[in-house]
């Protein structure tokens, strides 16, 4: 074959388009996207990224003084955003605003079920009240949401929900046992969902984040430096992630580049929830010779 000839097919192939396109159009104008717990901590960076991005986004969480930071930089740089108080634990509340987005926008096509409650306590001194109340606001709370939004996603042609999760759902974690249950629900309702809905155009994705700085997780999960520093050690990377890494994931979870990607849950821990060996790193083992 001589150096002018194209071989059969070449020509088609050169021109085809590459993997980089999906990775460069991330692009949610026209979009409507709702986050519970959307004014703080990593639900207010992903309501941030998916505002800048283009999307309209509504936030909700119970307190009105949480919303204020979003809505001021919505302001201030031209982002389109909503806010409204709601506890996802009143189904009155969820069903409400469920309605309203949809009477306004005709359309909700991502639910961020973003909003928890944790706190380290010892199972024998945790309380009916204390047990109820994380698991009211995580597992009922995300099935309320998921429940209310995906009957808007079913009618008007499809839509995303991303769960967020912890990696203790599936490892345990001592002092934590009302979250990890009520994590290791929203993961089974992930997957389940995820088949249930696909048929109806709904991709059903989670994320399991490892530590990261934010005020309610200082307050309550490390709170004090001696804690912080242990908890950090135990990390590969030796550090805690920034929210806006974490976000950064879920924005291409709901991206057109994992379109193909449903009932997965991506961890995004730097390593802490691999196993960790049983020897110090870096250190030899000297063996014992039998005789």
């Amino acid at each position: 074959m001589s150096s002018a000839e194209t071989p059969r097919g070449a020509t088609e192939t050169a021109h085809a388009p590459t993997a980089a396109g999906a990775l460069s159009s991330i692009d949610f104008r026209g979009q409507v996207a709702v986050i519970t717990g959307g004014g703080t901590g990593l639900g207010l960076e992903i309501s941030r990224a998916l505002a800048e991005l283009g999307a309209h986004v509504w936030i909700a969480s119970r307190s009105a003084d949480h919303h204020r930071a979003f809505l001021d930089e919505c302001t201030a740089r031209g982002w389109s955003g909503t806010a409204r108080v709601l506890d996802v634990r009143e189904t009155a509340q969820v069903g409400a605003l469920a309605r309203e987005v949809d009477e306004r926008h005709g359309r909700c096509d991502i639910l961020v079920n973003n909003a928890a409650g944790n706190f380290v306590c010892p199972s024998e001194r945790l309380s009916e009240r204390a047990w109820r109340a994380v698991l009211g606001i995580v597992l009922d709370g995300s099935f309320y949401c998921s429940r209310d939004f995906g009957r808007v996603m079913i009618a008007r042609g499809g839509g995303q929900i991303l769960n967020v999760l912890a990696t203790y759902a599936w490892t345990g974690m001592p002092g934590v046992v009302h979250s990890a249950c009520a994590k290791a629900g929203v993961l089974a309702m992930t997957r389940t969902l995820a088949v249930e809905w696909a048929r109806h155009g709904i991709r059903v994705n989670a994320v399991a984040p490892g530590p990261f700085q934010s005020d309610g997780a200082r307050a309550n999960l490390w709170p004090d430096e001696e804690h912080e520093r242990r908890l950090r050690e135990r990390i590969p990377l030796q550090r805690f992630a920034d929210p806006r890494e974490v976000a950064a994931q879920c924005v291409w979870l709901l991206a057109p580049a994992s379109a193909y990607l449903n009932g997965e849950c991506v961890t995004i821990d730097g390593g802490a929830s691999l196993g960790q060996g049983m020897w110090e790193q870096g250190a030899g083992i000297r063996r014992q010779r039998g005789d």
